[in-house]
């Protein structure tokens, strides 16, 4: 459903994407994961057809980003980690305003949108502005837009960022609950626990370069970190110092 072939993205004489390979399979929810600067924002840019790549191709359902941008875009949701939003429409003029821009038939965008706000407990702000909303709000609402269109693909960075603990648990389950009908999820986070949690394939990626990629057995095995959790796993492969190493001595 994604697939990744020798992609490259340079700035300056920095390679932040440097060669990378990647397939995910239909219903599949990986989870992305890096230090900071190692390239996932960038990927994801590249992916969602934000910035283009010096070398490589990214395809979509089988159809090429760079070729075919509008229609690529057409089949996937992307759910930025600081989305943009209309502060001056309501939260249910939101979702239509944005189910008319993919083309979805009115009444099917107007129920899709009831159940979205249903879910996540927004019916009876629903026609309040969207500047009254508070962050965890607008995080929903941001989610409910990138889906309207039932995407077959969802790209997503940092999804649980301003959520209640309420609010992270809609959003897991309506996630695992899309790959078990067949949706693809790819998922950059910060957070080990969400992306030991939720996902089915985890892919690390530093310096541009995907230096692990597998379920979380097929990890410990990589890491020789046999019945580890994804913390002591990651910092073993991306090589960073342990606490111990850091902390001054007493």
């Amino acid at each position: 459903m994604i697939k990744i072939t020798s992609l490259v993205k340079t700035y300056a004489n920095t390679k932040a994407v440097d060669r990378l390979d990647l397939e995910i399979p239909v219903g599949q929810l990986f989870g992305f994961l890096g230090p900071n600067g190692a390239g996932k924002t960038t990927t994801i840019k590249l992916m969602t057809g934000l910035l283009k790549p010096n070398e490589g191709s990214i395809e979509i359902d089988g159809i090429d980003v760079q070729k075919d941008p509008q229609r690529a875009k057409a089949r996937m949701g992307y759910i930025p980690d600081r989305p943009f939003i209309y502060e001056k429409l309501t939260g249910a003029e939101y979702l239509q305003f944005i189910a008319d821009l993919y083309g979805v038939e009115q009444q099917s965008a107007k129920d899709r949108a009831r159940k979205f706000l249903d879910f996540f407990d927004l019916e009876a702000s629903a026609h309040h502005l969207i500047g009254g909303y508070s962050h965890g709000m607008r995080q929903k609402l941001i989610i409910s837009a990138a889906l309207i269109h039932s995407p077959p693909v969802v790209i997503v960075d940092e999804p649980l960022i301003g959520l209640d603990p309420k609010g992270a648990k809609q959003v897991k389950r309506l996630f695992l609950e899309l790959c078990n009908k067949g949706t693809t999820v790819f998922m950059s986070t910060h957070s080990l626990a969400i992306a030991e949690d939720m996902c089915d394939r985890i892919g690390i990626i530093q310096k541009g370069r995907i230096i692990a990629d597998g379920s979380m057995e097929q990890l410990r095995e990589r890491a020789s970190h046999e019945g580890g959790g994804l913390e002591e796993i990651f910092l073993k492969l991306t090589g960073d110092a342990s606490l111990e190493d850091l902390l001054p001595e007493l």
